[in-house]
């Protein structure tokens, strides 16, 4: 499994010993209102681990623990997966943050390095993001790391803004420069 560090993250692979960290992160109404509508139990989360878990071990990919590198707190997790979880799907990054991490730019730069990690090793044409069309900072990230509004539709029972960035656009990218600058 691979963890990626950032200047200020690890994104460690999600695995049991981060239940307590995810589980704060995902039990928070505000944090989850765009991702589920509802907080998770306890028993959502461990579901989750379960489940990114065999991903990790199907695909050699899926969702990271991002931990702060100064104080070993999870503060939030991320991932690339196929869009809708559809094996066939292009590949999707997301993330979430606890609400004292918002602002601070931890989701763009966990965002970067999981894209680039995504162009570098896995070499796909695109990787895509979704979100609710009310979720303005996660489009706002989208948007940092080059991506493209590119049209609405309805993935995990929701509707939601598409954003795309090809291996092109990537490639030619502010996010990547810095992606490189900070590899």
């Amino acid at each position: 499994m691979t963890l990626l560090t950032t200047p200020r993250l690890r994104l460690e692979p999600l695995q049991d010993r981060h239940f307590d960290g995810l589980h704060r992160l995902n039990r928070d109404p505000v944090v989850m209102r765009y991702i589920t509508g509802r907080p998770d139990t306890p028993e959502d989360t461990q579901s989750m681990i379960d489940r990114v878990k065999a991903r990790w071990a199907e695909f050699g990919y899926s969702w990271w623990a991002f931990v702060r590198r100064d104080d070993g707190e999870l503060i939030g997790c991320g991932c690339i997966q196929h869009l809708n979880r559809d094996p066939q799907g292009p590949l999707e990054t997301g993330w979430r943050l606890r609400q004292d991490a918002w602002g601070q730019g931890y989701a763009s730069e966990a965002a970067r390095h999981m894209v680039g990690w995504a162009f570098s090793s896995l070499k796909p044409d695109r990787v895509c993001a979704v979100c609710q069309p009310g979720n303005t900072p996660s489009s706002t990230v989208m948007e940092r790391l080059g991506m493209r509004f590119t049209g609405l539709g309805r993935w995990y029972d929701m509707d939601c803004r598409r954003y795309d960035v090809t291996a092109a656009q990537w490639a030619a990218s502010p996010a990547k420069a810095k992606y490189d600058a900070e590899a």
